[in-house]
């Protein structure tokens, strides 16, 4: 539950910054007790915007802020 409740955060923060990029959760199998967020670009390459394995304990430090990933993917895509 805490992932899905993190991810739809995350979505939320990432639809209201960039309405025209579209949003996947978990297009492929995630890993377990992970919790990542990448941006895929056209081209095919791959950005890892957030990343929470290697975090906690505790385990909400395995989680980001939503404005964290959000200021990221500005970043990348500048």
């Amino acid at each position: 539950r805490v992932y899905g409740r993190n991810a739809a955060a995350v979505s939320a923060a990432l639809r209201g910054a960039m309405a025209h990029l579209p949003v996947d959760i978990n297009p492929r199998p995630p890993r377990r007790n992970s919790f990542e967020v990448s941006l895929v670009k056209e081209d095919g390459s791959t950005v890892e915007l957030w990343s929470g394995i290697g975090k906690g304990p505790p385990r909400k430090l395995k989680f980001p802020q939503p404005e964290t990933v959000v200021e990221a993917l500005k970043s990348s895509l500048a």
